[in-house]
């Protein structure tokens, strides 16, 4: 007959078995376990009796550096109503508030990932495997750069400039735009200047509204001159290594994840935007404790900087048009190659515009060519001012010719901000999703618009013996009645 024993039942018979004087290797042997644990079983018996056979929690009863439960409620509501906070920045808090005792930052990641306010992930680089750099006073050097994808609620993407003094870390630029070309840049700058000071040196990478160093203009850009001008030395970072200007990439982080991602979509205007993310400058500089600096606001340590000098240097931001550009605008006719000629130069349209009128703008040293009041390209400007003025004149007054506009249909733009024609996809927009557009052939492009707004302006992608098809259903591919039929007809 089979009897079935607990396992407490079976170290109490393999005790008793050896304290009837059997081997303690052929009991062990027996029960599947070694000696050593046959001798524990001897040890707690003789010590506590039957009732140390049985399995308790290996737990310790106290644990002296435990958090205190007030704390770590204290930790979990500071991380609730501030969800972007970190280990680091909730022990700065409470250290102010006169926490005793202080847990570690290792304590409260770990209290975090028990309440499931964070995710466990693995132990990053150590931060010995990074060359770090750091210069030894404020005003010596400022990163800059500039950052996108920030949208108004109309859609309208914004590109900030922003700059970092290099020794505090001080925001000393966060000024946002439209566009990211020469003027608004240079117009943020000084206004960075006259705000702060004029530094020492300036670091950026090598974007061309920067430097011309890998560009095909013949002098410096406008940022350039300011610098000179103002007898700051700018250096360039080397192609392809961004962790140069890792201070200024580590706000940008900082920046999409305290601001971008919480107000995109959100501001009317741009100047409500501005006002927002000023505010969000201030509370950066002035109050946000940062771990580089032993936890203290960058505003302690850019205080120490010397006296700025705030005499700025005249330097013209091309508010003015050249002469060979005024008065009025000029036009010109995109050849079969994509290309037209301005005072015996040649500057780059795009084949997809052959034989259509464009726009020419210049200011700044920069020549801008529009298209249906859309920029399509920009370049640095060739020709000298002054020149060819009799070539200008007849051009201006030449009277532009129309587009030919081919008949146009409706489409639905999809969940992806796109719309299908003649079987190719057209990007519209996000913020044009599920909304009815016009879609018409207009030269050698595909125009896009919305109660009679150009919205966008595409290089015919499509295969244009499907045209005829497309145009056949001017409000879409009609919904699939085949299987109706069938069922009518069975």
């Amino acid at each position: 007959m089979l009897v079935e024993l607990c396992v407490v039942d079976q170290r109490a018979k393999a005790v008793y078995e050896v304290l009837d004087g059997a081997d303690v290797t052929e009991v062990a042997l027996r029960y599947g376990v070694c000696r050593q644990t046959v001798h524990t079983w001897l040890k707690k018996y003789a010590n506590e009796g039957f009732s140390a056979l049985v399995d308790k929690s290996s737990k310790p009863d106290t644990c002296p550096h435990q958090m205190a439960p007030g704390v770590e409620a204290r930790v979990v509501e500071l991380r609730r109503s501030h969800s972007d906070w970190g280990q680091r920045t909730i022990l700065f808090h409470l250290r102010n508030e006169g926490v005793e005792p202080l847990p570690s930052k290792s304590a409260i990641y770990r209290c975090l990932v028990r309440h499931g306010l964070v995710e466990a992930k693995k132990r990053k680089r150590k931060k010995e495997d990074y060359k770090s750099w750091e210069r030894s006073r404020s005003m010596e050097l400022w990163q800059m750069d500039l950052v996108g994808r920030f949208h108004l609620k109309d859609a309208t993407e914004l590109k900030c400039l922003t700059g970092i003094d290099d020794h505090s870390r001080y925001c000393v630029s966060a000024r946002l735009m439209v566009r990211a070309t020469a003027r608004p840049v240079c117009v943020a700058l000084k206004a960075a200047f006259a705000t702060h000071g004029i530094p020492e040196e300036i670091l950026t990478d090598n974007g061309k509204v920067f430097t011309n160093r890998f560009g095909t203009g013949t002098g410096p850009v406008l940022f350039d001159k300011i610098c000179a001008a103002n007898d700051i030395k700018h250096r360039l970072t080397a192609p392809y290594s961004p962790t140069t200007t890792g201070k200024v990439e580590r706000f940008h982080r900082t920046l999409r994840r305290e601001f971008f991602s919480k107000h995109d979509y959100e501001y009317q205007t741009l100047e409500e935007a501005q006002a927002a993310l000023d505010a969000w400058v201030t509370s950066y500089n002035t109050e946000r404790p940062h771990q580089s600096l032993g936890d203290r606001p960058p505003a302690e340590r850019f205080s120490l900087r010397p006296a700025p000098l705030l005499e700025l240097a005249e330097t013209d931001l091309g508010d003015e048009r050249p002469e060979d550009l005024a008065p009025g605008r000029i036009t010109r006719r995109v050849d079969k190659s994509g290309r037209i000629r301005l005072d015996s130069f040649s500057y780059t349209a795009g084949r997809y515009l052959a034989g259509e009128v464009v726009v020419i703008v210049s200011a700044g040293g920069l020549l801008e060519i529009c298209h249906d009041g859309e920029i399509v390209a920009t370049h640095a400007r060739h020709h000298r001012a002054g020149k060819s003025q009799k070539t200008t004149t007849e051009v201006r007054h030449r009277r532009a010719r129309q587009a030919t506009t081919g008949p146009s249909v409706t489409r639905v733009v999809d969940g992806s901000g796109s719309v299908s024609f003649a079987g190719a996809s057209y990007r519209v927009g996000n913020a044009y999703k599920r909304l009815s557009v016009r879609v018409a052939i207009v030269a050698r492009t595909v125009q896009i618009s919305l109660d009679g707004e150009l919205l966008k302006t595409h290089p015919i992608r499509h295969d244009p013996a499907k045209e005829f098809g497309a145009f056949a259903t001017p409000n879409g591919r009609p919904r699939n009645r085949t299987g109706v039929s069938e069922q009518a007809a069975g």
